[in-house]
């Protein structure tokens, strides 16, 4: 039987209970199709700093190393300075593992309410690609007189070929599986330099893709463009900050960030990836049983998708769509608990009938097709 070692980082607030479900998703779904886990839970988070000052040591990145793939529930705690767990664990992660691509898969499931009038199942079905490791969350910075009226404050921010080329590259095969169109995002008028690098990339790697059209949408701009009309994009390619900024924007328009799910990837399979839900941790509902757990479990498919097992992934993704059909948004008051949510998924993961499930633009077969290079032992 196959067996896949995941890590488990539960995390803060209402992480615990939300991978809770998730788990409890890949279970179901790993005794319909044959295939076991073998987990392991780490103590980093918000307790563990507190307890010990440490946020993530090099043992136990050493250690996370050695498995298929990470489960990251969420950081955040208001007795800890903020920066300190996102920076110490989230990007240190991305960073050590050489998770490069961020993927967010802004898809509104039938049932699922959104803000935005324009938004169907229909025409809300795209994917954000984000750089991961570069650009100004990874770079340092300095604080001169800090305190004081003169005080000066410096960010820096790095682009690289190899990396933008990397992640370029791969939103070109992920449109290239969808429906052949890419866009950059950028801030290309006002950010010359960094901009001009990645327009020059694009163009560059698109010769190589002559079947995938690509054009070019200013960040500012792409904020009214997805409000007005998500239907234009599938596949979007962004820069570290501003892909951070419209794949939120993208959670909002999908129906909020209890169905957001996101990779960290590494496209090389050098390290393991990151799977996560997008929403933070939420200590104001920890404990209550209101935190919705469909990103949770719809990040696990992707996990599991990028683990060679695409029809268990597809299986778990129907599963939360039925029953995010039958709830809505997770805030039906009869069944609108995390735990009852995560029942049902679990029921349905055993029932669901792939064949009527039309796999077309599913994020999981997606995934499935752009497996990292080192786990390249098929096709799907």
């Amino acid at each position: 039987m196959r067996k896949h070692r995941i890590a488990i980082i539960a995390g803060d607030g209402i992480g615990p209970e939300v991978i809770g479900v998730a788990i409890d998703a890949m279970q179901a779904a790993g005794k319909r199709y044959g295939f076991e886990l073998a987990l392991k839970r780490f103590d980093c988070g918000a307790e563990s700093y507190l307890r010990d000052g440490t946020v993530l040591d090099d043992r136990t990145i050493e250690d996370l190393r050695t498995y298929d793939a990470i489960v990251l529930g969420a950081v955040g705690d208001p007795r800890v300075t903020p920066g300190i767990l996102e920076r110490g664990l989230v990007i240190k992660l991305r960073t050590a593992f050489e998770q490069s691509i961020n993927i967010r898969p802004v898809k509104l499931y039938p049932g699922v309410a959104s803000p935005v009038k324009a938004a169907n199942a229909e025409t809300c079905d795209l994917v954000i690609l984000r750089e991961n490791t570069e650009g100004i969350y990874t770079g340092g910075g300095m604080t001169w007189e800090a305190g004081t009226p003169r005080a000066l404050a410096i960010q820096h921010s790095f682009t690289s070929v190899p990396a933008t080329t990397r992640i370029v590259d791969f939103a070109f095969r992920m449109a290239l599986l969808r429906t052949k169109r890419l866009t950059l995002c950028h801030k290309k008028n006002v950010l010359i330099h960094t901009g001009a690098m990645w327009q020059d990339i694009v163009t560059e790697v698109g010769t190589r893709y002559p079947d995938v059209e690509h054009d070019y949408v200013h960040a500012d701009a792409m904020c009214q463009h997805l409000l007005l009309d998500p239907g234009r994009f599938d596949v979007v390619v962004a820069p570290n900050l501003i892909g951070d900024i419209i794949s939120d924007l993208g959670a909002a328009i999908q129906g909020g960030l209890g169905v957001a799910a996101s990779a960290n990837f590494n496209p090389s399979g050098s390290a393991p990836s990151m799977y996560e839900p997008v929403h933070g941790s939420a200590p104001d509902i920890a404990g209550t049983g209101a935190a919705n757990p469909v990103a949770a479990v719809l990040s696990v498919a992707m996990c599991l998708a990028n683990l060679s097992e695409p029809a268990a992934a597809r299986a778990i993704e129907a599963a939360a769509a039925s029953v995010l059909a039958q709830i809505g948004n997770g805030r039906n008051p009869v069944m609108a608990t995390t735990s009852e949510i995560g029942r049902l998924i679990v029921e349905k993961i055993d029932r669901v009938n792939l064949e009527d499930c039309a796999s077309g633009r599913s994020i999981m077969s997606t995934m499935a097709s752009l497996l990292p290079s080192s786990k390249l032992t098929g096709s799907f």
